[in-house]
């Protein structure tokens, strides 16, 4: 079993930046960030494994930064140049399978969600 437990999220203007953080306990060698706006589909932002490796949204790539932190176990998203469009709930989640994709239903364990709102 693997319990995420997300954090960070807030409102900031256009280009702004913000700082995810997920606190994961159980054994998860691969995790991800998704994003869901208002009737939109959720989509997949950001994995990491557990060997570093990372892939990113081409909507996202060179802004974002997924991250994990050793020591403690917890997933970090650091946002910049936020765009009125990055405005969404990002979730975090995680399985305990090697599977690199940042299809939905490669992710067996999922937060609850935190608020993005980017104002222009």
């Amino acid at each position: 079993q693997v319990h995420l437990v997300e954090s960070g999220g807030g409102s900031v203007q256009t280009g702004g930046s913000l700082k995810l953080s997920c606190a994961v306990s159980g054994l998860a060698h691969s995790r991800a960030w998704f994003r869901q706006a208002p009737a939109k589909e959720r989509e997949g932002v950001a994995q990491i494994d557990t060997n570093g490796h990372t892939i990113y949204a081409d909507s996202v790539k060179d802004r974002f930064i997924i991250s994990q932190d050793s020591a403690n176990g917890t997933l970090h998203l650091e946002m910049n140049s936020l765009k009125p469009e990055d405005t969404a709930m990002y979730y975090c989640a995680a399985d305990p399978g090697w599977s690199r994709s940042l299809a939905s239903w490669n992710f067996a364990f999922w937060g609850q969600g935190t608020q993005v709102t980017v104002s222009s």
